[in-house]
């Protein structure tokens, strides 16, 4: 992710809460194989409805937008690593060497996407997935299984004496788990994914807490703040809980916080942060239409994107080129930098930029609103904020004043490239669902079906 652990700490605002509910007594956890015949959907089904059609023109534009996206993590990886350049230019070369575990793994999903697409040559995609896994293995450094951060694109050696990331590596893992269901052909990939997720020792993680640390740090040992609010952190936590070598116990899922945010009459689970915690958490895990003890995170995130939307409209007092054609807010590149923004409540310093992942990345909650959001950026700025990566990460369009940001960031353009597939056809969703480790951990945290599920809109 483009935050550093203590910046998410600070954004995401580590307030005590109220514990959550505990597991209940009695309910003794199932055996993996029992997990799998019982889990409400079994790996690789789903009992939802079928897809909401968005418009011809949203689906074109979504197709258009893969495709452009696909050439990104292609195109802004390196060849002998596989690494994903953080960011990368909108127009132009980039020389930039910095890359972000993150963004690697919405990569190897956007190879998973471009095989089945064809937006890339199938046999380009797979030798690109095989070689990521095996230098991610053998050449970058690690501790316990975690990785650093930030990497260079090519050595694969810690940037910026950045931390040893627990989220960034959950979500490199998630990419990792995606090409061992897709490529399930493949014994190397098979095996590599398989070695490379047993070698995660979340238990160290842990560092004697209920809750897994944010990082490490050589010189400085574990950060002070953990993984305790309800945010992005979900999939991790499944992954930990259910890890074939080193899992933690399923009660670490009931010890999260999990706080109620209220605005405008929307009531919902949420952490104080950018939208994008309603997003990375859905974007490979199929939340949908079940629950656990506490809530269907599915129908909380429609409710958090809608609470979003109605507070971007009132921000449209004071910027008014956002109403409801145009709007989403979310961490991203401004005219002064990277900034931790949005709402609500408002954090960050709002000027009235737009961030297209925002609605991007939420198109699974809202796809006829978030659809029409994204044709009448590209319709009303062209090739302003439309390029040939797709979006550009930001832009403002104040009249007299407007700026539109020179980057493409890979987490951003991952994010919208995972949603807009599940949107048109789950595949995503399909891939790491079969990952029996994660049918497992939904059983043993108590997933079970949700008879009042709110997913008619897919």
């Amino acid at each position: 992710m483009a935050l550093g652990a203590p910046a998410i700490a600070a954004a995401e605002g580590f307030q005590n809460q109220s514990q959550a509910p505990p597991v209940k007594p009695g309910q003794e956890p199932k055996t993996e194989s029992q997990a799998a015949q019982n889990y409400p959907h079994p790996p690789g089904v789903f009992i939802n409805r079928p897809l909401t059609q968005v418009s011809t023109a949203a689906e074109a534009l979504l197709d258009d937008l893969e495709g452009r996206a696909c050439d990104f993590f292609y195109n802004e990886a390196s060849p002998k690593t596989g690494l994903v350049r953080d960011r990368a230019p909108a127009a132009g070369l980039s020389l930039s060497r910095v890359s972000s575990i993150a963004a690697t793994g919405f990569g190897l999903t956007a190879m998973c996407i471009a095989h089945k697409r064809n937006y890339l040559r199938p046999l380009d995609c797979e030798e690109r997935v095989e070689k990521t896994l095996a230098f991610l293995l053998e050449d970058c450094p690690h501790e316990h299984g975690f990785l650093y951060h930030f990497i260079d694109l090519t050595s694969g050696q810690r940037m910026f004496g950045c931390e040893l990331s627990s989220i960034d590596t959950s979500l490199l893992l998630c990419g990792v788990l995606t090409c061992r269901q897709y490529f399930a052909g493949n014994t190397r990939i098979e095996a590599l994914a398989n070695t490379f997720y047993r070698r995660v020792d979340w238990e160290w993680m842990l560092n004697g807490g209920d809750t897994l640390s944010m990082g490490w740090l050589p010189d400085q040992g574990f950060l002070k703040h953990r993984w305790d609010i309800y945010s992005e952190l979900m999939t991790m936590y499944l992954m930990a809980i259910g890890s074939p070598t080193h899992p933690v116990v399923p009660q670490t899922w009931n010890a999260l916080q999990r706080p109620v945010v209220q605005f405008g009459g929307i009531d919902y689970i949420s952490g104080v942060a950018p939208l994008f915690i309603h997003q990375y958490a859905h974007a490979w895990c199929n939340y949908r239409d079940v629950r656990d003890l506490h809530t269907n995170y599915f129908t909380n995130s429609i409710a958090a994107t809608r609470a979003h939307q109605l507070w971007c409209l009132t921000e449209g007092r004071n910027f008014p080129w956002m109403d409801q054609d145009m709007w989403g807010i979310s961490a991203s590149d401004s005219r002064d930098g990277y900034r931790v923004w949005g709402g609500p409540p408002a954090m960050g310093s709002i000027d009235g930029t737009l961030v297209p992942c925002a609605t991007g990345g939420s198109l699974v909650f809202l796809p006829a609103e978030c659809s029409h959001v994204l044709l009448q950026m590209r319709e009303r700025f062209g090739d302003k904020v439309y390029t040939r990566y797709g979006f550009v990460d930001a832009f403002l369009p104040k009249p007299k004043a407007s700026w539109f940001a020179p980057d493409i960031l890979g987490i951003d353009q991952g994010i919208t490239l995972l949603m807009a597939e599940n949107l048109r056809t789950r595949f995503v969703w399909q891939q790491f669902m079969k990952n029996r480790e994660i049918a497992h951990a939904m059983d043993l945290v108590q997933f079970h079906p949700d008879p009042e599920a709110n997913s008619q809109v897919l």
